[in-house]
């Protein structure tokens, strides 16, 4: 299968697009953004990878073109929200490749117990190539070539993304934040759905400072739609009431629950990558 095939994009305007993988069907289907710059292109998260995304951005035209003279296209840079398989597969076809320190060597060792790493055949409604299976997939190694923190600057030109370090689902997982279109790219911080905290490396406490300054960039007027990591966009006021839900909820019941579904998680996901080739 081509990547033409195994993608599909939609233009959002203002140089961002959608784009999803259409055989993997299953609610841990990422969303993949590319956002276009002046300078710079930037895709943010890369789903999983099974086929080439970088081809796929070139043979749909999606990638800027260079000025006159210059190289066949604009640099192009792939950031990590978090290294989670559904979002990081991806990264090991791009040249630059940006993530948050804490979860650099994870990548950078093909770690898939932190990756999370479970996959199942019949979420692969169409295989990628021939006699593949899910049993063969897992997170490749990639010696990021930018490590971020909180504060950092990613400039695309024209437009300037900020690197929001938002930990609780993962320890690393990032924000950007587009302050002048008022735009937040959320990955896996937050969407329009239960916000997962049982994962390894997730954590209550600090979901729920995430979920405050979630609230905070509300109420300062500085968020009006979030592009997030799975699933349809939203605005400030769903933003609003899921990270203040999650506030609500998390007591004592919840931590008691949620402990319970990290045993749980811990141990199949150890099973499951204990079984699977080594490269």
């Amino acid at each position: 299968m081509s990547a033409l095939e195994w993608y599909a994009h939609k233009s959002l305007g203002d140089g961002v697009y959608w784009i999803q993988e259409r055989f993997y069907e299953s609610g841990n289907r990422a969303n993949i953004w590319l956002v276009r710059g002046s300078q710079q292109d930037v895709v943010i998260d890369t789903g999983l990878g099974l086929r080439s995304l970088p081809e796929y951005l070139q043979a749909a035209g999606l990638l800027s073109p260079a000025g006159v003279g210059g190289p066949p296209r604009r640099p192009l840079l792939a950031v990590a929200t978090h290294v989670h398989f559904d979002h990081a597969g991806g990264l090991h076809q791009f040249e630059q490749v940006a993530v948050h320190q804490n979860e650099a060597n994870a990548l950078a060792t093909g770690d898939n117990f932190e990756t999370v790493t479970w996959l199942a055949d019949s979420e692969v409604v169409r295989a990628p190539s021939p006699g593949w299976t899910a049993r063969q997939f897992s997170v490749r190694p990639v010696q990021p070539t930018h490590v971020l923190q909180d504060g950092d600057i990613i400039s695309l030109g024209d437009r300037q993304l900020t690197v929001m370090h938002m930990p609780g689902h993962s320890r690393g997982s990032i924000c950007l934040h587009d302050r002048d279109r008022k735009i937040l790219f959320s990955g896996d911080v937050v969407y329009d759905g239960s916000m997962i905290d049982w994962l390894p490396y997730s954590r209550i406490s600090d979901y729920v400072g995430t979920c405050e300054r979630l609230i905070e960039l509300v109420d300062r007027g500085l968020v009006e739609k979030v592009l997030p990591g799975h699933y349809n966009t939203f605005g400030a006021e769903r933003l609003y009431r899921l990270a203040s839900n999650y506030i609500s909820n998390a007591g004592v019941c919840h931590k008691v629950s949620t402990f319970a579904m990290r045993s749980i998680a811990n141990l199949v996901l150890r099973v499951t990558n204990s079984r699977r080739p080594t490269t």
